[in-house]
């Protein structure tokens, strides 16, 4: 490390994992300094940055994944003022060809940041933006979950013996799913056929309502930022 001075530029790389990142720093003539692993805490990001730093002067880096494993670095990084890049992932027929090599696609990424080639800006990870990802994320597999529940309704009803699935024919779905949530079957006669049915209904019934008011909340959530957002560029623009 005498070798290197605050002088020197050096452009990092990272190939980002769940529980460790493997950072690599390439030199200004892109030959490679050092590789280490790092874990993915603020810990971890400090010790990464302060290493890749020890080698020169960091001008940029680098990141995999930079919207899902790498968000947390990504983010660190961005308010430490290191410009980021989004680093696609190495050649499949490559990597299938030579195997998965974390230090060889540390050492890839921190090439592409080097050359900024197969690379992009990453979007911000902060501030209401990323608010309204997350819970249109969340929204997303809420009603797919919905959606689901009341197929298993519809599924399920059908195998139901006579007795218990004549009085539901003519109600409306929410009709049906209401009466099914209010369902008091005697949980101790799981073994029994019927009763088995009313606790699987009860149960699908329940989690439907349950998912409706979740996907509500969200809704309104989503509506509230959207809103904002709409305000601060209406606001900006005025501005300009």
């Amino acid at each position: 490390m005498a070798d290197y001075t605050k002088a020197s530029r050096v452009v990092g790389g990272v190939d980002t994992h769940k529980d460790l990142h493997v950072a690599a720093v390439v030199d200004h003539r892109d030959r490679v300094l050092g590789v280490e692993s790092f874990p993915t805490t603020r810990h971890g990001y400090r010790l990464m940055l302060a290493w890749m730093r020890s080698f020169g002067d960091l001008q940029r880096l680098g990141i995999e994944c930079s919207g899902s494993y790498g968000a947390g670095l990504l983010r660190y990084m961005q308010a430490a003022g290191v410009e980021v890049l989004e680093v696609t992932a190495p050649d499949k027929h490559d990597r299938h060809r030579r195997g998965k090599n974390y230090h060889f696609d540390a050492e890839s990424a921190a090439h592409a940041a080097f050359a900024e080639r197969h690379t992009v800006t990453p979007m911000s990870r902060d501030g209401m933006v990323e608010s309204l990802r997350v819970l249109r994320v969340c929204r997303k597999t809420a009603v797919q979950a919905h959606r689901i529940a009341l197929q298993m309704i519809q599924t399920t009803i059908v195998c139901v013996p006579d007795r218990l699935r004549d009085p539901l024919r003519q109600m409306t779905p929410m009709q049906l799913i209401r009466t099914l949530a209010a369902w008091r079957p005697d949980l101790t006669a799981y073994r029994e056929v019927e009763e088995a049915y009313r606790i699987s209904l009860k149960s699908l019934a329940r989690r439907y309502l349950e998912l409706h008011d979740e996907i509500a909340d969200l809704d309104d959530m989503i509506k509230a930022i959207v809103k904002d957002l709409a305000q601060s560029c209406s606001n900006r623009q005025r501005s300009a």
